[in-house]
């Protein structure tokens, strides 16, 4: 590591096979936490290259247990966090929306690093039991079109780094690679990201993927499509700057995406919009990311069909059914 290190110090950048070497070795613990944290430290720096990102993905996935959901057509909603914007947690609403509209959502997540409540934090507090069961989380898809795989339970190799990233407390590099490392490696995916820059290294990445994406970032600095301003979305087709009228959708301010100081008040805006109940910027935000998800893994829809489809799920109930079937242990 200590050559690595230097080679890093010395503004140079890695190869593919050789990030790929120093993740899996450092999965495995044959470095010490200070040689981790000095390794972590080094991508807040600087930027990570398309070549590093790519082997760090390799190595992740080769490092996981795999789920095998290949016989179904499932798609992915995920953002990479990090934005430090404290916005409700809306992928994770909006993925039992996209599950309520009849899309098969295959949900990787984890708990917040850099904000109060990740989709595990909001999960468990409602009592679901995290698992890397396989019959279990495949019946799960199967009865509610949802199943959620907490990160931890599938990457057990980065025990080795939980500590360090803890203690820490910001984005890494790591927090780049969440949505990209599903175990079960859907077909479909929609991802938000925290920077523009990142959304263009996901574009690259995603191009040799063989898969249905869309990363979406919206310009003033969320992972996700916050309806606050402009918004950009790359996909198989190219890519796009919208804004929220571009959807028939009002503009919003940060305030009216706040999602609460705890986990519990976190909690209860997921549960009131799921409800029918939540405002209208938490509605047409969920609404916003639905849309673009459904057509994402439903290409032939329009995007006003995949928008009529969202709005169904969400004030049609079927998405809170969802959520009560998946918490149901």
């Amino acid at each position: 590591m200590k050559e690595i290190l230097n080679h890093l110090f010395e503004y140079k950048t890695l190869s593919k096979e050789i990030s790929k070497e120093v993740l899996m070795n450092l999965a495995q613990g044959k470095y010490n936490n200070s040689q981790v944290a000095s390794f972590i430290t080094v991508f807040l720096m600087r930027s990570v290259t398309v070549e590093e990102l790519s082997g760090f993905r390799e190595a992740m996935m080769e490092l996981c247990i795999p789920l095998d959901v290949s016989a179904y057509n499932t798609i992915d909603v995920c953002g990479t966090g990090g934005d430090a914007k404290d916005s409700f947690n809306i992928s994770t609403i909006t993925s039992f929306v996209v599950a309520g509209a009849g899309q098969m959502v295959v949900k990787h997540g984890n708990y917040g690093v850099s904000s109060v409540s990740g989709s595990s934090n909001v999960l468990q507090y409602f009592g679901y039991n995290f698992t890397n069961d396989k019959d279990f989380l495949i019946r799960k898809l199967e009865t509610c079109n949802i199943c959620f795989l907490h990160a931890p339970l599938f990457h057990p190799a980065m025990k080795n780094v939980a500590p360090v990233r803890k203690e820490l407390g910001v984005k890494t590099f790591f927090n780049m690679l969440g949505p990209m490392v599903n175990p079960a490696n859907p077909n479909n995916q929609f991802v938000g990201v925290f920077s523009l820059e990142l959304a263009r290294l996901y574009g690259y990445l995603y191009q040799g993927l063989n898969k249905n994406y869309a990363i979406v970032h919206s310009l003033d600095g969320y992972d996700e499509i916050s309806l606050t301003g402009n918004f950009k979305v790359i996909g198989n087709e190219g890519e796009r700057i919208l804004h929220p009228r571009d959807l028939a959708m009002h503009q919003y301010t940060p305030k009216d995406l706040y999602g609460g100081e705890t986990v519990e008040e976190a909690a209860k805006i997921v549960e009131k919009v799921l409800s029918g109940e939540g405002s209208n910027a938490q509605n047409e935000v969920v609404i916003a990311n639905a849309t673009i998800a459904l057509k994402t893994a439903q290409p032939k829809l329009t995007m006003e069909e995949a928008k009529e489809k969202a709005e169904e799920a969400l004030f049609g109930g079927e998405a809170k059914k969802v959520f009560l079937k998946l918490i149901e242990n």
